[in-house]
């Protein structure tokens, strides 16, 4: 299993757009694919008042290309998202122990 962390700043004077759109948009474009185990849809906590998470749980790294793309080192935005990214960051681990 990997678990890939997507996180994301974005544009503040966004936000009521950007939040159900992160939460339907975003997490339909991962949970389509049949190696995406799990999904967790992180929004700002205090301290990072415009930073959102996207926790994803892929069987394999196969999974993970699939959706992602040969290089999933790199953010993979759903068309019509990018407006809203200040800053992006993906974060990738491999599972230890199940």
């Amino acid at each position: 299993m990997i678990t890939r962390i997507y996180r994301v700043r974005i544009h503040p004077e966004l936000r009521d757009e950007f939040e159900p759109l992160f939460q339907t948009v975003a997490q339909g474009s991962v949970t389509k694919f049949a190696g995406c185990a799990r999904v967790v849809i992180g929004g700002p906590a205090e301290g990072t008042p415009d930073e959102y998470a996207m926790i994803t749980e892929w069987t394999d790294a196969a999974a993970l290309t699939e959706c992602a793309g040969a290089d999933w080192s790199v953010a993979h935005i759903p068309p019509g998202m990018e407006k809203f990214v200040q800053e992006c960051w993906v974060h990738h681990f491999e599972h230890m122990a199940e």
